[in-house]
């Protein structure tokens, strides 16, 4: 004879790979809870059931998605956990080959299949909770995914596979989501999609991401709209003159250019050359001279030669970014790339990674001098040791720059702006105090 569960089942989402995945994340969140579900994030101390939000960007990503999925399995198997739901990237591209190698998830789920998730909790998908999300991150920023999917055909992405094609939400729909975020404390808007400059295109037939920079700035409470994953090819101009006039508008733009020269450029299908990406540099920081940019390159893609390689140091070196990142090549099946031979070998690749970071670090080093002596406004995140950590608006949260303030000589409150007077510099760390007043 069955027993009856007295015990409350207790949730945990779990969040592998980039801010949109985390949105995901909080938007299964946002429906368990109000569904009276108990649900934590990236914890399972005391979880019965878990959901992997599983990343399958680059073979790093994947194999991280994996090792997650086969050590809550083995939870399960071990009687920790009594379900097991895996969803997101990596599931979307390999539910088949997933379901065959590790039987013991419940359940695999697309990217867009969040209703059906939900079923396996016997509940329905709530439309009435859009605009109401939960936040994972600290109180005072969020993500705001402002569309879903991709039309950009780079020969390297594996993205429009696992996210499909490009889908706007609707400028009233941000707008309200935008409010209640700043109703529970917001401050900073981090806008991402898969590519923001094609924002509106396939809803109002215009790319529509300066009104909604415009939209977004009348909300009461945020302070800071910060602009990520924008496509460098006819890149909408409009875009820099809103965030020049603009208060709300950081002067920072994320815009991954991926490589320099021609060739490479033109065999990733990026649909630009150098001369038109110098030249858009060069209008952008026209239109806006106090712009800080952040760009992403990839190394190794097949056949880059150690003079194409050059070209993309040469270019970085003239370019200046504010912020960089980069990625090694990762050979994605299904991407038309995959038919080119990964012909640069993995330790050519790294070498190549660490001399674009020696390059960056330098640049950075000369940008950070620059600051010293100067105040600047920040947003304090955390505390963390001796210091107070913060933020200017030319840095995004993780990926960029940070601001130190020594917490025995300065009061902060998390979460609050600060403005603070430059002290000293590090290649990748300001040191600062606070202004009296």
């Amino acid at each position: 004879m069955k027993t009856k569960k007295l015990s409350k089942d207790k949730v945990s989402v779990i969040t592998l790979g980039c801010s949109k995945n985390l949105v995901d994340s909080e938007n299964i969140i946002t429906q368990l809870k109000a569904n009276d579900f108990d649900v934590e994030h990236d914890k399972t101390s005391d979880a019965n059931i878990v959901v992997v939000n599983t990343c399958g960007f680059i073979d790093l990503a994947k194999e991280e998605s994996v090792n997650t999925i086969l050590d809550y399995a083995k939870a399960k198997s071990e009687g920790q956990i009594e379900k097991l739901y895996v969803t997101g990237c990596l599931s979307e591209r390999y539910k088949n080959d997933l379901e065959e190698e590790i039987p013991e998830v419940d359940a695999y789920f697309g990217t867009m299949e969040l209703p059906g998730l939900l079923s396996r909790f016997n509940v329905d998908y709530q439309h009435d909770l859009i605009g109401e999300r939960a936040i994972t991150t600290p109180m005072h920023y969020a993500y705001l995914k402002i569309s879903e999917g991709c039309n950009r055909t780079c020969s390297f992405c594996a993205i429009p596979l696992m996210r499909g094609k490009h889908i706007s939400r609707t400028i009233e729909d941000l707008v309200v989501e935008a409010k209640h975020l700043a109703s529970i404390g917001v401050k900073e808007l981090l806008l991402i999609a898969q590519e923001l400059t094609y924002y509106g295109l396939d809803i109002y037939k215009e790319r529509a991401l300066p009104k909604l920079l415009e939209a977004l700035a009348e909300v009461e409470g945020i302070e800071w709209i910060r602009l990520h994953y924008a496509y460098p090819s006819k890149f909408p101009l409009d875009i820099i003159k809103v965030m020049a006039k603009t208060d709300e508008v950081c002067d920072y733009l994320d815009m991954p250019l991926q490589h320099a020269n021609d060739a490479v450029l033109k065999r990733m299908r990026r649909h630009i050359n150098n001369a038109e990406q110098k030249e858009l540099i060069k209008n952008i920081k026209d239109l806006n001279p106090n712009i800080r940019l952040r760009t992403t390159m990839l190394v190794g893609f097949p056949g880059e030669t150690e003079e194409e390689f050059e070209d993309l140091c040469n270019f970085i070196q003239w370019a200046k970014f504010d912020r960089l990142g980069v990625f090694m090549y990762s050979h994605e099946e299904g991407t038309s790339a995959y038919d080119l031979p990964d012909d640069v070998p993995l330790e050519v690749k790294q070498k190549r990674a660490n001399r674009i970071m020696e390059i960056q670090s330098s640049i950075s080093l000369e940008r950070n001098s620059s600051f010293v002596g100067k105040v600047l406004k920040v947003l304090i995140d955390r505390k963390e040791g001796e210091y107070f950590v913060g933020r200017t608006e030319y840095d995004s949260p993780e990926v960029d720059n940070e601001v130190l303030l020594k917490a025995q000589d300065n009061f902060c409150r998390v979460g609050d702006f600060a403005m603070v007077k430059v002290t000293d510099f590090e290649e990748y760390d300001l040191y600062a105090e606070l202004v009296k007043h």
